[in-house]
């Protein structure tokens, strides 16, 4: 539990100091810091963009710094070096920064992300990202993000690779925070690969594996050999054949001759009577399938009948009508053709 707990404060220590170096050397471009404890005292290393605003003139604010670590953090002897920043738009805390101090001063925000992070890229980095969250344009908070190439955003790469930076911007809506994250140029990922053009691949073979590959073929066993008829007569006229006593043998077939004799097993009567009931009641339902067929038909025939017996009536009725129909015009046409006769009579008279 103790070496929990100094874990603890070293931990919370280590993150009071950072902020301290921030407050104190924003101007000088603060990137960030390295604590080593050693039996000569305490070896902090600084990382800032300005080395000679940290160092001050005649190294006053250096010392200052160093007396302040002394007594506030408890830190014993404490040794103060200074470096500077080989690049500092590769650096995300520096990156951080400016950026807020960008948006304090009335910079737009689409404008500012965009003109970082083209910096960012044209630095040589791999890929960055930018995070704003907070009130960037109205009363209501928002997160805008701007990303270039490629980044890692979980695992042992996001926390060995990639470079992290925070910074605040006070607006007079409210706080913008801004999240800066840079993969350097020279950053091995685990997915990277090179291919070598022009280059015989014998080169790049060693002889070692070669002979480790040899002794490995001469230490594999021998293949199986066939089994043939000729081996496994040698094999069966080497082995002795076990003497088997003919007495136990005997008993053994005696007692499986008393459990078949105790098994009924029907006669040649029992079977018959079973064949010829089995086939009485193949007739009888046969039968009765056969009765059931032959009142289908014959109630299929009677409708049939019936209907055809309908059909004729009414057939044998239109044809009555049609022939009354027919002599009443033969009666009416007989009678005009006597008074037609007539009339020629009379003409003819007269």
């Amino acid at each position: 539990m103790a070496d929990e707990l100094q874990f603890i404060e070293d931990g919370l220590q280590r993150t009071q100091i950072d902020e301290f170096f921030a407050d104190e050397l924003g101007r000088a471009g603060y990137g960030g810091m390295e604590v080593a404890k050693t039996p000569m005292g305490t070896q902090i290393v600084l990382k800032a963009e300005k080395p000679g605003m940290v160092i001050g003139k005649g190294g006053k604010n250096i010392r200052k710094i160093t007396s302040t670590l002394e007594s506030d953090f408890d830190l014993d002897d404490p040794q103060v070096d200074v470096q500077e920043v080989d690049e500092p738009d590769l650096n995300a805390r520096i990156v951080a920064d400016r950026l807020a101090n960008a948006l304090e001063r009335g910079w737009y925000f689409r404008k500012a992300g965009h003109t970082t992070i083209d910096r960012i890229m044209e630095a040589g980095a791999k890929g960055a990202e930018i995070v704003l969250s907070g009130k960037v344009t109205g009363a209501r908070s928002r997160v805008e993000k701007f990303n270039r190439g490629y980044i890692k955003h979980n695992g042992e790469p996001a926390e060995e690779i990639v470079d992290h930076g925070v910074g605040t911007a006070v607006m007079k809506l409210g706080t913008i925070g801004v999240q800066v994250k840079i993969i350097p140029p020279e950053a091995e990922l685990p997915d990277d690969f090179e291919i070598y053009e022009g280059v015989e691949v014998e080169d790049y073979v060693s002889a070692e594996g070669e002979e480790t590959v040899e002794e490995l073929l001469e230490g594999e066993p021998e293949e199986a050999q066939p089994v043939t008829e000729a081996s496994v007569d040698e094999g069966a006229s080497t082995e002795p054949e076990p003497e088997v006593d003919e007495e136990v043998i005997e008993e053994e077939l005696d007692e499986d001759a008393e459990e078949f004799d105790d098994v009924d097993v029907p006669g040649d009567d029992d079977v018959e009577e079973e064949l010829a009931d089995l086939d009485d009641a193949v007739d009888e339902e046969l039968d009765e399938d056969t009765e059931a067929d032959a009142e289908e038909l014959m109630d299929e025939m009677s409708e049939a009948s019936s209907e055809a017996s309908e059909g004729g009536e009414a057939a044998g009725e239109e044809a009555e009508e049609a022939a009354d129909a027919d002599a009443e015009g033969s009666d009416g046409s007989e009678a005009s053709e006597p008074a037609e006769d007539d009339g020629d009579d009379e003409e003819a008279e007269e």
